[in-house]
């Protein structure tokens, strides 16, 4: 299921650039508890968060979003 790819991606860049969820939820200014909804699927990503989440691991919200498996940012 799409929904299912968009949280494996935000969960396997967060580890693979070895961020905690509280380092990374500090990044993005909210709690370790609220990043965890989101990385978990109990909370809908915001165009907000995407959009720092593209920046922080410098991929496109398209592969963020499991449209492409290209991660290259444009």
């Amino acid at each position: 299921m799409v929904i299912d790819l968009i949280y494996k991606n935000i969960r396997d860049l967060r580890e693979d650039n070895d961020l905690t969820q509280s380092s990374l939820a500090k990044m993005l200014g909210i709690s370790q508890r609220a990043y965890s909804y989101y990385e978990n699927g109990q909370r809908t990503l915001t165009p907000e968060i995407l959009i720092k989440l593209s920046k922080i691991h410098n991929v496109s919200i398209d592969y963020l979003l499991g449209q492409t498996d290209n991660p290259e940012r444009k």
